[in-house]
């Protein structure tokens, strides 16, 4: 476990399963390089949360790959995060952000204003990016490896409220599908 040596707080869990993981993804041959199609669901996910920044997030044991990233200006690169942060690109260092407790905890996480828990407030993405909501769901594929996450976030509290959880969860499993058929060679 990580800890936070001044609060004790966790910070990144531990994730055991990270190798069996990583196994599962170049058997799918995903989570290495940016992939257009996850690109495009990234964009989708986006406008239909209305969020400016989302995700398809694959992570190994040391980081988080954006497979599928969308910006408000439309670059694929996280050049709008990487002004307040200094260079985030599609890699995100491991205890960065929120979508490793997602993977961990295999369930979707809601966090309307990051600040308002002291668990997650600490986080660098706060500080070193500027992240005050998130809102993220597993990619749970048909083995039950947690792949992955999709997210959304934002610079700015937002009320996700339940319908921006069955929004993300519907999402997830719309990827996951997508997924699926790709392996099956159906698409």
């Amino acid at each position: 476990m990580t800890y936070d040596p001044t609060g004790h707080l966790l910070l990144t869990p531990v994730d055991r399963e990270a190798p069996v993981r990583v196994q599962r993804l170049r058997q799918l041959g995903m989570g290495e390089w940016p992939d257009p199609a996850f690109d495009e669901f990234a964009r989708k996910l986006a406008e239909v949360t209305e969020a400016p920044f989302s995700m398809v997030n694959f992570i190994d044991e040391n980081q988080q790959f954006f497979a599928g990233l969308h910006t408000p200006n439309g670059a694929h690169t996280g050049s709008d995060l990487a002004a307040a942060s200094g260079g985030v690109s599609r890699i995100m260092a491991r205890d960065h952000g929120y979508c490793p407790h997602v993977v961990v905890r295999r369930k979707a996480l809601v966090l309307e204003d990051v600040c308002d828990y002291p668990r997650f407030a600490g986080n660098p993405v706060v500080d070193e990016i500027g992240i005050r909501s998130y809102l993220g769901a597993p990619l749970i594929d048909r083995t039950g490896i947690a792949l992955g996450t999709i997210c959304v976030v934002d610079t700015e509290p937002r009320p996700w409220g339940r319908a921006g959880l069955e929004t993300i969860k519907s999402m997830a499993a719309e990827l996951v599908e997508q997924i699926h058929r790709r392996e099956d060679g159906r698409i």
